[in-house]
């Protein structure tokens, strides 16, 4: 696949040559990556949140969780497949026509994110949401938080989402490396 062709670089244009080398080489044009790494992952535990934890299947919260993330790239879609210590998760990542904006569908729900490049990396800004095909209000959202970028040669990031009247859903953050092992 050309790099021109690979989801990110569609969507960040002129800006992807810009990114730190690991943030290119995880988000790159290679049809397939196996990282490994730790992520501190949290959660607040009212039953609420719980309960939306294990139905989107997230991670339940602990510290230094071993982490695997496997991409398996298909044209302008990805197959992220993260596997926490105590859960796994997958989401299809694609752009829209106009390649303008990134969805993740994650079970039942469909995220829209804006990318904006930084100085550090990627910061994913969340514009829109969908559960079941249905828009979801805005107010619904809460907020999401989410970057990936470098720290120490690594790729790293975080990721933190706080929804209205309940709380903390899920906060990760963390290191990944590229292993060429499977």
């Amino acid at each position: 696949m050309e790099t021109n062709d690979a989801l990110f670089p569609a969507l960040l244009k002129p800006a992807w040559h810009d990114l730190p080398g690991s943030v290119r080489a995880m988000h790159g044009a290679t049809p397939r990556i196996l990282a490994r790494g730790k992520a501190d992952v949290e959660g607040d535990g009212n039953v609420m949140l719980r309960t939306l934890r294990w139905l989107l299947k997230l991670p339940p919260p602990g510290p230094e969780q071993a982490l695997e993330l496997c991409i398996e790239r298909q044209g302008h879609r990805e197959i992220w497949t993260r596997r926490f210590a105590r859960g796994q998760m997958q989401s299809t990542l694609r752009h829209d026509a106009t390649a303008t904006h990134l969805w993740e569908q994650l079970g039942a729900v469909t995220l829209r994110f804006t990318l904006r490049p930084d100085a550090d990396g990627v910061a994913w800004q969340l514009n829109g949401a969908r559960v079941l095909g249905i828009p979801v209000p805005r107010s619904w959202l809460g907020t999401v938080h989410s970057h990936s970028g470098e720290r120490d040669g690594r790729y790293a990031f975080t990721v933190d989402t706080r929804l209205p009247w309940l709380g903390r859903l899920v906060a990760y953050r963390g290191w990944l490396e590229i292993v060429t092992d499977d």
